[in-house]
């Protein structure tokens, strides 16, 4: 049995968990058909992030679609909050099974 996987772009988001709604606003909006948020913790130039406290929490989101997709996220995403909020962001490769769902 042979696996058959097609290529798609992960797209990660991390980011401030204040902005939450209006990410995913801006997802769906985008096109984008689904997506996971996950809570997230560390450190980095703007210090320690810690998501037990919602000021300073972070979350993660995750999109996995097509290269011109992400993007097109991205693009609008960093016109829309890079200047005004911590947020890191960046793409993969990744092979994938099932791509009726993506």
């Amino acid at each position: 049995m042979t696996l058959l996987t097609e290529k798609r772009t992960l797209l990660t988001v991390i980011t401030e968990a204040a902005i939450e709604k209006n990410l995913l606003r801006d997802l769906k909006q985008l096109g984008v058909a689904g997506y996971t948020v996950l809570d997230a913790r560390g450190k980095g130039r703007r210090g320690v992030r810690d998501a037990a406290w919602g000021e300073a929490a972070n979350i993660q989101i995750e999109v996995i679609c097509s290269r011109a997709l992400a993007e097109t996220v991205l693009l609008d995403f960093q016109a829309r909050y890079y200047d005004n909020y911590a947020m890191v962001s960046f793409l993969q490769d990744v092979e994938i099974i099932r791509p009726d769902k993506f």
